[in-house]
């Protein structure tokens, strides 16, 4: 192969299945990493689900409601619900957090990292082209579709708090952009000229030059990232309590056992010998030290 055919080799890629799974592990990954989110989804695992849909869909859910389309369309891909709600079971539910904890090894977060931003580039030149289609010469509408479909999740940032109970205001992704919105924005804009060839460059060299672009500038932040949250500690909950929301009853019956057994003394993820009282999780109390 040439090397003025690597360009046009690289447009014509296939998201499906694995630029497509990068994705959904980097959002879920993402989403997993904000504050509370880990007790929403012990407390309420609909709704952590519902959140990690918005986060992987929020762009096709965005730029639908923009154009006048039904916004619950991205759930008719039902192979790609099927493959982003696997994604988001093994990395909230996944015993002794395996998944995540391989998804921080630094190699591993750094590829799905720039796979996504792959992503990010396809999202928004189909969401201009589908804005072209409906609407010809709209220039403004052509730009605002392709920005929602390439960075809906964080526009949507607000409404996808409110799921998990959290109302930020001043998170508003309008007066505070993030990284990924500006870019999304400037690529939208570059997109959007060359669809209407103010632009004098081939569509797939602008597409494999801004690819390149998004992930050169993506991986040095998301490798502090990784490292930070590498060194942050794991909740101190019993094995398998966090993670399984089935495992409730399980638990109840061997902490009645080992109450019988051996007292209310369980082994945590601390190396520490403490009481655990399940009253609030459960609805039990340990015998021998919650007795009134």
């Amino acid at each position: 192969m040439e090397l003025w055919q690597v360009p046009l080799s690289f447009s014509r890629l296939r998201m499906f299945p694995f630029f497509d799974l990068a994705h959904y592990v980097a959002s879920i990954l993402a989403l997993k990493e904000q504050r509370g989110v880990v007790e929403v989804s012990v407390r309420s695992p609909l709704a952590c689900w519902f959140s990690a849909m918005l986060y992987c869909f929020g762009g096709s859910v965005l730029s639908s409601l923009m154009l006048g389309e039904p916004p619950v369309a991205f759930l008719a891909k039902t192979i790609n619900i099927l493959l982003a709600s696997s994604v988001w079971y093994l990395v909230f539910y996944c015993p002794e957090d395996i998944v995540y904890r391989c998804f921080s090894f630094l190699p591993l977060r750094l590829l799905v990292a720039g796979m996504k931003e792959v992503t990010r580039t396809w999202k928004i030149t189909d969401g201009i082209a589908h804005a072209d289609f409906l609407y010809k010469d709209a220039w403004l509408i052509m730009v605002a579709v392709g920005w929602a479909r390439g960075a809906g999740g964080g526009l949507i940032s607000n409404f996808e708090q409110l799921v998990r109970g959290v109302w930020k205001p001043e998170t508003n992704e309008l007066l505070q952009m993030s990284y990924p919105v500006k870019v999304t924005l400037i690529g939208a804009v570059l997109f959007t000229l060359q669809q209407r060839q103010y632009l004098p460059i081939a569509r797939h060299n602008l597409v494999f030059l801004y690819t390149i672009f998004l992930v050169v500038f993506k991986l040095p932040g998301q490798k502090s990232r990784a490292l930070v949250h590498a060194e942050a500690p794991f909740p101190a909950v019993p094995w398998g309590y966090e993670y399984l929301p089935a495992s409730k009853t399980l638990l109840k019956l061997l902490l009645n056992w080992l109450t019988n057994r051996s007292g209310c003394w369980l082994y945590l993820h601390q190396k520490s010998w403490r009481t655990w009282k399940m009253e609030d999780n459960i609805g039990m109390s340990c015998l021998c030290c919650c007795r009134p």
